[in-house]
């Protein structure tokens, strides 16, 4: 029996009178079924879209600097099947005609203000540290207060995420060390744990004996929203950078440390707090720890955005945001500036790290493959983490 037989059938067994099916109708092809992100056995990724009226359809990758041209066949679908990757996770988008646009077909999108992406993951032949294995895993929780430092936050409402190690116990002797883990402009407070994949990096490092069992804060990273609404000029703005730095740092000091030392069972002393951050976070956790080093032993950036060494009365910037800072005051138990090569801000990173050496810090300045992605910032929590509250 005919397709359109059976579908006349079955609208007279509803008491529904059937219509005749146009000649266009009975002749419509089936929709397209397809993989919009598939993985394949030679470690390369096929992306497909489909787009029948676009003019011009490009994937971009965070592998690659420039987004790749896709190719349309006869019905309207784009391909591109990039060449052989590592095993990472890859942040892509989409962009028709110039607009970007989510895969409609992945649920596994970013955490951002600002940009559009979604996720898919290259598999290792023995999983990576991000990958989800059969390990014992620490509890990540989601709170909101109330603060009065932030502008613009919807109704006053702050966010932050914690991750509590496996086995954490509320009542250990001595309580646990505490990492600040900061995110990065357009980031949420969910970045760290949804794009960085940190919760499952932890837990790996953690089963292997790799890192001190440790909680770990990830705040939301604006002291005034603004600073993220407003698009990427204001980054040209020293005043707005400025504004939102000296908020957020009074906001984290004054309303997040008190409330984490009162939720958990956090080790007492500045021995026992690190802060660490990527690009803005970077600049956030660089400032504020180097600011306050009778709060933080252990501090710590990652491509943190620092521009330029100099500013309009050619002294450094460093000079001006982290004033009188002296080596043997500080007595940090570690400084440790981390930066992709071929990172844009790999310049300002490195005179940073003249900058804090020339005033007597042994920091640590590590230069990892790759550009401003979360492709060197999950290498790079690796790299930091394990050299946090060591009593060695």
């Amino acid at each position: 029996m005919s397709r359109s037989l059976v579908l006349t059938a079955l609208l007279l067994s509803l008491g529904v009178a059937a219509q005749p099916l146009s000649a266009s109708a009975q002749a419509a092809p089936p929709p397209l079924a397809f993989q919009s992100h598939q993985v394949n056995p030679d470690n390369t990724l096929t992306f497909r879209y489909s787009a029948p009226t676009a003019k011009s359809v490009q994937v971009g990758i965070d592998a690659y600097l420039k987004p790749l041209p896709m190719t349309k066949d006869a019905n309207g679908l784009w391909t591109l099947t990039t060449p052989v990757l590592p095993p990472e996770i890859y942040q892509y988008s989409f962009i028709e005609d110039g607009v970007t646009k989510l895969d409609p077909l992945n649920d596994d999108t970013v955490k951002n203000l600002v940009s559009l992406g979604d996720m898919v993951l290259l598999p290792a032949p023995t999983p990576a540290p991000w990958e989800l294995t059969a390990v014992p895993h620490g509890r990540v929780d989601h709170h909101l207060y109330t603060t009065h430092v932030a502008k613009n936050l919807a109704n006053n409402q702050e966010g932050y995420i914690v991750y509590t190690p496996p086995g954490y116990d509320e009542k250990l002797k001595g309580g646990y060390p505490v990492l600040y883990l900061l995110h990065g402009w357009s980031d949420t407070e969910d970045a760290w744990d949804n794009d960085g994949r940190a919760n499952l990096v932890l837990d790996r490092m953690l089963a292997e004996q790799k890192i001190v069992p440790m909680i770990v804060v990830m705040p939301q990273g604006y002291g005034d929203l603004n600073f993220v609404q407003h698009g990427w000029g204001v980054w040209s703005d020293p005043a707005q950078i400025s504004e939102n730095l000296g908020l957020y740092s009074k906001m984290l000091l004054t309303e997040i440390l008190p409330a984490i030392d009162h939720e958990y069972n956090v080790a007492p002393g500045r021995q026992n707090r690190a802060i660490a951050g990527l690009s803005m976070g970077g600049l956030e956790g660089l400032t504020i720890g180097l600011n306050h080093t009778d709060d933080f032993a252990y501090v710590a950036g990652m491509s943190s955005a620092i521009f330029g060494s100099k500013d309009e009365g050619n002294e450094p910037t460093f000079e001006r945001d982290i004033p009188n800072l002296d080596a043997k005051k500080a007595n940090l138990k570690l400084l440790w500036v981390g930066c992709g090569k071929t990172d844009g801000l790999i310049k300002a990173n490195r005179d940073f790290v003249a900058w804090t050496k020339a005033k007597g810090f042994n920091t640590v300045a590590v230069e990892t493959e790759g550009a401003h992605t979360w492709l060197t910032w999950r290498v790079n929590l690796q790299q930091l983490a394990p050299l946090l509250f060591r009593n060695d």
